[in-house]
């Protein structure tokens, strides 16, 4: 089974293209067993893309984090399928469906784009303290659980300990939450750092939780309602901007893919 190794943004999938219906595998052990960093491929997650449709192109995205949970929205495994499939079919713009949701995506020369649908915002979800200091998170729903809290300094933040905490709060319980650490940096970007559940770490990058962290962020006042450039830890920002047609409930969500290396699964 052939696969690729590819990163959005520094966020890291192994993906498999149009595996056999015939291989009858246990595809979230198998997650686990690829994405183990020391003794397997090494990634954030595994995408299995399949080709429903080449016109109009259409494709099946199923994503399970390296744990062995299926994430029901991952932007950056969206972005590498739609990568995958411009260079396999030739496709520029396509439709993508993950867990039951239909996506946009456009491939250019320098990046690629993909939808995110906005649901529920809800403002001061809830409070923990940070370094001495009370902090609120904001939730918003980016096709998966967010919260977001809007802080001084990101580089001051212990994420994995304190994001940790936050992902399992008995508030947030029973499906918990990514969380996000966001602060201002200049006009119209942001700086983010994400602790991704279902890795269970902080990621270098993260597509649902730059939609989540410009939604809020523009409902605090730090940014207005137009493209916003949110830098994470790969060093690779992604850019994030409203969809003409469906502003108030759809986001774009682009930036560069990297195809890292491709090898054949025994």
């Amino acid at each position: 089974m052939r696969f690729r190794k590819m990163h959005g943004a520094g966020n890291d999938f192994v993906l498999l293209c149009d595996p056999s219906p015939d291989d009858d595998m246990d595809w979230p052990k198998e997650a686990e067993r690829l994405c183990a960093r020391r003794i397997g491929v090494g990634a954030d997650g595994l995408v299995i893309s399949r080709l429903v449709s080449k016109d109009p192109a259409v494709l099946e995205v199923t994503c399970f984090n390296s744990d062995g949970s299926l994430a029901t929205m991952c932007g950056n495994a969206l972005r590498c399928s739609a990568w995958a499939a411009h260079r396999d079919h030739g496709f520029q713009q396509m439709s993508l469906r993950m867990a039951g949701v239909e996506h946009e995506a456009v491939v250019s020369d320098d990046s690629v784009w993909v939808t995110a649908e906005v649901g529920e915002i809800l403002p001061r979800r809830l409070q923990t303290t940070i370094n001495g200091r009370p902090t609120w998170f904001d939730s918003a729903h980016t096709g998966t659980e967010h919260v977001v809290a809007i802080v001084d300094d990101v580089e001051a933040i212990d994420a994995v300990i304190v994001g940790r905490l936050v992902r399992h709060h008995a508030g947030l319980a029973p499906l918990g939450t990514n969380v996000n650490f966001v602060q201002s940096a200049g006009s119209q970007a942001l700086k983010i750092r994400t602790y991704e559940r279902g890795v269970e770490a902080e990621t270098l990058s993260c597509g649902s939780g730059a939609v989540a962290a410009a939604v809020i962020a523009t409902m605090r006042g730090l940014v207005a309602r137009r493209a916003v450039t949110v830098h994470n830890r790969a060093g690779e920002p992604l850019t994030v901007r409203p969809h003409d047609a469906r502003p108030n409930r759809t986001q774009w969500v682009g930036g560069p893919v990297t195809n890292t290396f491709e090898g054949v699964l025994a």
